[in-house]
């Protein structure tokens, strides 16, 4: 293959079968995505969840990763908040032509490996090159199909009052990870993006503990924003105490230095997770015993009062509201 990537790899045609042949192929092996169907068979009986996304983060290479591996972590994370088992993937790849093609191979293996981790089939997929110009180096959708293994489902309409919400981990590591390295700002406390698959650790929790409400994972708009989320589809208050955020050191001086709220940043390696009060401690333990939730915390409380709003306790006594995002504080950031 050429050392970048050509038209030709998105006509059909020799070219393309080159490249799944010898890079996607390659890396995603197994039996189903080798048959070379435009579609896939899967076997999975029961209910299913099912979820699809678009990767556009800019720059395509960080601190903790990159957008292969984020595709994969972002879809196997959005079809575990239902309680669900990921299981394939499909990916759609859109490549600006003149990308060169050890990023493209760097890109590929990486996502290998993250599904691989995950326990993920990448079973059907496409490419498209377009002209130099016509995107920026190289965006990919994503499509997650898991096996549903608690009933009912994790949603965020299943929150109420008494519940107690808790976080697994620290906030906006991504985020701030994304715009220091887009603008070349660097920080005396180095900061990395905490991109994974929570698959494994939400299976865990969701066996041992079916009564969970709700299972969702702060992305864009951050912890605030989803919070907000959750209060309006559930018609609840939600209070959470300001000092029992977690926000790491180096995270709290780049946000206080470039003005920026952590709670709105986006989290590709965390989630909140909403349950009776009395199952908190359970969850807490099955949560800090694996490395992705040994951050693991109580935040706050689901209330009666404030319906749709989310309160935030000051460590001075006082109160104020967290509102959703408004506009785009940081785009392309996954």
């Amino acid at each position: 293959m050429s050392d970048r990537v050509l038209l030709d790899y998105g006509s059909g045609g020799r070219a393309s079968q080159r490249l799944v042949s010898e890079l996607f192929i390659k890396s995603f092996d197994n039996e189903e995505l080798s048959r070379l169907n435009d579609a896939a068979v899967l076997d999975i009986s029961g209910p299913v969840a099912m979820s699809t996304d678009s990767y556009t983060v800019d720059p395509i290479f960080f601190p903790g990763g990159d957008i292969g591996s984020l595709a994969v972590h972002g879809t196997v994370n959005d079809v575990s908040m239902l309680g669900a088992t990921p299981r394939y993937m499909t990916c759609g790849f859109i490549i600006e032509e003149g990308l060169p093609m050890a990023d493209l191979e760097r890109i590929v293996q990486s996502m290998a490996r993250a599904a691989r981790e995950a326990g993920v089939l990448v079973v059907a997929g496409d490419t498209k090159v377009v002209p130099k110009g016509a995107a920026d180096k190289i965006f990919i959708n994503t499509t997650g199909i898991g096996e549903v293994i608690v009933t009912p489902t994790p949603s965020a309409d299943r929150a109420g009052p008494g519940d107690a919400v808790l976080v697994s981990g620290t906030m906006g590591d991504h985020g701030l990870t994304i715009l220091s390295r887009r603008q070349g700002i660097s920080f005396e406390a180095p900061v990395e993006s905490d991109s994974a698959a929570l698959n494994h650790l939400i299976g865990k929790l969701v066996r041992a503990i079916p009564q969970i409400h709700v299972l969702r994972d702060p992305t864009r708009g951050g912890l605030a924003t989803t919070l907000n989320e959750i209060a309006v589809s559930s018609g609840t208050g939600i209070v959470v105490r300001e000092a029992d955020l977690p926000i790491r050191d180096a995270v709290r001086a780049g946000c206080s230095f470039l003005g920026l709220d952590p709670l709105y940043l986006a989290n590709e390696g965390k989630f909140l997770c909403i349950l009776p009060q009395d199952l908190a401690p359970q969850a807490l333990e099955i949560m800090r015993a694996d490395p992705l939730g040994r951050d693991a915390c109580r935040i706050g409380e689901v209330v009666d009062e404030h319906a749709r709003k989310v309160v935030m306790q000051t460590p001075l006594g006082g109160k104020r509201l967290l509102g959703m995002l408004e506009g785009e504080q940081l785009p392309r950031i996954c």
